[in-house]
């Protein structure tokens, strides 16, 4: 009876040990998951959801986060105002769920064309009124003329009047990489 003890004892250490291996491996392989999750991802999770983005220049962002590109995020401010966010101005973020979006092995290709040039662009073809707010807290008020590989031109003019040239103080050209915010301005409120 002794030996049969001293086996069941001996069965149950195994056992107890090999579960301890199989939980630490299993933390360790999540860890290692979490570490390849970017920003980007951990953000698309979270599309639909109340954020607070702390920028560079530009201070608390806050609203809702409606989409998210590879070097930008569209933040809706609750009154009819989009947030055009570069990535690169975020400092930190509050209010993010616990999920990550994983990142889509199909859309990659065409994601990656959707960059932060690409979304000025759209705001440049529109003619809107936009505050462009810098990584160092200048902010411009004009609208955007044109894009280049770098650049944007922003011809600056009161919020209120429409882009003509009489109303043109000056025109800037603003390096990409040191947008922090872009919004898009509505008459009479800002």
């Amino acid at each position: 009876m002794r030996w049969q003890q001293l086996f069941a004892d001996l069965q149950a250490q195994f056992e107890a040990a090999e579960d301890a291996e199989g939980r630490a491996e299993w933390a360790s392989r999540a860890r290692a998951e979490m570490g390849a999750v970017r920003l980007a991802e951990r953000l698309a999770g979270s599309v639909g959801s109340e954020v607070v983005l702390t920028c560079r220049g530009a201070g608390r962002v806050t609203g809702v986060l409606a989409d998210v590109g590879v070097d930008w995020l569209l933040v809706d401010d609750g009154r009819g105002r989009d947030q055009l966010v570069s990535t690169g101005a975020v400092r930190a973020v509050s209010g993010l769920g616990r999920r990550a979006a994983p990142a889509d092995e199909e859309d990659a290709p065409v994601r990656v064309r959707l960059d932060l040039r690409r979304a000025l662009r759209g705001l440049a073809r529109d003619r809107s009124a936009v505050q462009v707010v810098l990584d160092e807290g200048t902010v411009l008020t004009g609208t955007i003329d044109r894009v280049g590989a770098d650049h944007v031109d922003l011809a600056e003019h009161a919020a209120d009047e429409p882009r003509r040239a009489g109303a043109v103080r000056q025109v800037h050209a603003v390096v990409i990489d040191a947008v922090a915010v872009v919004r898009t301005l509505l008459p009479g409120w800002d």
